[in-house]
């Protein structure tokens, strides 16, 4: 037996017991006569102590000699501690060795293993097992968990059943690239691996499962950010015989449970918004709603001038900083900067002052009034002492451009707060986006989304108008899931993917095994998927996943620790019946 207890686990109802523990040494302080090592494990630490009065002195000698990360075995009577740490559950006590095996020595490591530790990141990320000894990365993984532990028992009490569907499948043209694996026995094919188990949950529906879920790895070949990965997980979830409502109404429960469960937070409201809206008040289709500075379109107002910036542009749009006329002019100009960046891409600001006394100053005095400044207050929602922020030029892009503005003032202004959390459901998104380089259509979620019901006809006049039964959760301005009323009609499938571009050869070459099943009998069905990297990292106060995955690739989508992707051998390359030519 390598322990009795853990090292979290002592306290003064142990005094006088017999222990035997196991972990790893944290640090050591040696003052001569006395020796105090803090152990280390997964519970937390306990404080060891070895004295000259009471310790054997070849023990004694043997203490002095570890190092940190040492790995350790010591038995011995707890005892109560002289200086008491009400910081810690063990600060009551301390164990007095009278064994002490050494398990394993460790080299010196090459950060310091504490939760502020001296280490950078990439270093980090190449001993990543050490890393996890720390007590943030290993409480997130705990926290990860935690939740999905959660998600199970919730999905579970309401009907649904946990099915595995699989890795290697067939890669399709649509959404993100595939990563693809050769086939040794298939010379010249190809699996993909999935970007979610869309048409396997949809073929569970057809096989009456009725609810589906799967906690999933998903794979998409596509650029890196701080919340992307090229392996994610997904709470994948299917339902049939329901309609929208019924979805919404099953993952709000589970929403509401989790941050009741794992946060100890209550929430009510679910509000919904049309995509369309969302597009039109925040610039972006998963607004965080825990602060205010919605947009005002200032066309009407702002046009009628000599202006010619604003007279030249699709959108004019400003935003209420609340409290923003205390910003200096410097600091209205590192503001005029930032958006300046080529990551925003604007080319300027306009802003106005909202002085206490209820005047206006104005970087374009020289164009506009004060009857002009006050119609542009009325329209932001500006309040005295606020200071409106304006951009203008093309309708998309701007919007885009002002929504990172208002994001970054929220950050600033401390609006964003991480223990608050407002759900928001974002409804009939466009089924369909045009691609402007090559003229043509793409499926906006995916090619087996439904449109909203009596809008089919319009795919032949006015595709761009067609909204999708479609629907995003976003918590604190990220999405954190998707889903849809899926197409289970085999006639109305064919028409979507003509619509995108598939012949009827292409669909059945790439589709027909779906295409087929809906032939047999398949239910009205639909579904969500939680993105559940991204859900636990807000849950967990964070919005970068990273830090919530065991062993996480980098912004290149590479493991640093153990150097992957890498090259393969000749032998392997040529039973795969591959040849690389990188000239």
């Amino acid at each position: 037996m390598y322990r009795s207890h853990t090292c979290g686990e002592l306290n003064a109802s142990h005094i006088n017991t017999e222990v035997t523990l196991s972990g790893w040494v944290q640090k050591s302080r040696d003052k001569g006569f006395i020796i105090w090592v803090d152990l280390r494990d997964r519970y937390g630490i306990t404080q060891l102590v070895f004295d000259e009065e009471r310790t054997p002195k070849e023990m004694m000698d043997r203490a002095q000699k570890l190092g940190r990360e040492f790995v350790i075995q010591v038995k011995g009577k707890v005892i109560e501690r002289a200086s008491k740490n009400p910081n810690m559950p063990t600060g009551d006590i301390e164990l007095l060795v009278s064994e002490l095996t050494v398990l394993n020595e460790s080299l010196l490591p090459p950060f310091t293993i504490e939760d502020k530790t001296d280490g950078g990141e990439d270093l980090r990320m190449k001993y990543r097992y050490l890393d996890i000894r720390r007590n943030p990365v290993k409480n997130n993984l705990i926290f990860r968990h935690k939740v999905t532990q959660q998600v199970r028992n919730f999905l579970s009490n309401e009907g649904f059943i946990e099915v595995e569907t699989p890795y290697l499948i067939k890669s399709t043209p649509e959404g993100a690239r595939d990563f693809v694996v050769p086939s040794r026995m298939n010379e010249g094919q190809f699996y993909a691996l999935p970007q979610s188990p869309q048409t396997f949950k949809q073929l569970l529906m057809v096989g009456g499962m009725d609810k589906y879920f799967q906690i999933v790895k998903c794979f998409r070949d596509e650029d890196l950010r701080a919340d992307r990965q090229p392996e994610f997980t997904q709470i994948d979830c299917e339902m049939a015989f329901v309609d929208q409502e019924d979805i919404l109404n099953v993952f709000e429960g589970l929403t509401r449970h989790l941050l009741k469960e794992v946060n100890g937070v209550t929430v009510d409201k679910f509000p919904r918004m049309l995509y369309d809206d969302a597009m039109r008040l925040y610039g972006n289709d998963k607004p965080d709603i825990r602060f205010g500075m919605e947009f005002g379109e200032l066309n009407a107002v702002a046009q009628h001038k000599e202006f010619g910036v604003f007279n030249a542009a699709e959108l004019v749009v400003g935003i209420a900083v609340p409290g923003g006329n205390t910003y200096t002019r410097k600091e209205i100009d590192k503001l005029i900067d930032w958006v300046k960046r080529p990551q925003v891409g604007a080319l300027g600001m306009v802003y106005s002052r909202c002085n206490d006394d209820g005047s206006f100053k104005s970087s374009v005095d020289k164009f506009y009034d004060q009857d002009d400044l006050v119609q542009w207050a009325q329209v932001t929602g500006a309040k005295a002492g606020d200071l409106i922020c304006i951009l203008s030029g093309d309708k998309n892009k701007v919007r885009a451009q002002l929504s990172a503005l208002r994001m970054e003032l929220a950050e600033r202004l401390g609006l964003r707060k991480p223990n608050e959390f407002a759900p928001l459901w974002v409804m009939d998104f466009p089924l369909l986006e045009l691609d402007e380089e090559t003229g043509r259509y793409h499926a906006m979620h995916h090619p087996f989304t439904s449109p909203k019901p009596g809008q089919i006809e319009l795919l032949d006049s006015n595709p761009g108008d067609v909204k999708a039964n479609a629907y995003d959760l976003v918590l604190n301005g990220n999405e954190i899931g998707g889903g849809s009323i899926r197409i289970h009609d085999k006639e109305i499938q064919g028409i979507m993917l003509k619509h995108l571009g598939f012949s009827k050869e292409e669909a059945k070459a790439q589709f027909g095994f779906l295409m087929d099943a809906f032939e047999y009998g398949a239910p009205p069905h639909g579904g969500l998927a939680f993105g559940l990297d991204r859900l636990v990292a807000i849950l967990g106060g964070q919005e970068t996943i990273r830090d919530f995955i065991a062993f996480p690739k980098n912004n290149s989508g590479r493991d640093v620790m153990i150097d992957a992707p890498a090259a393969i051998d000749e032998k392997q390359l040529k039973e795969l019946s591959l040849k690389l030519d990188l000239k």
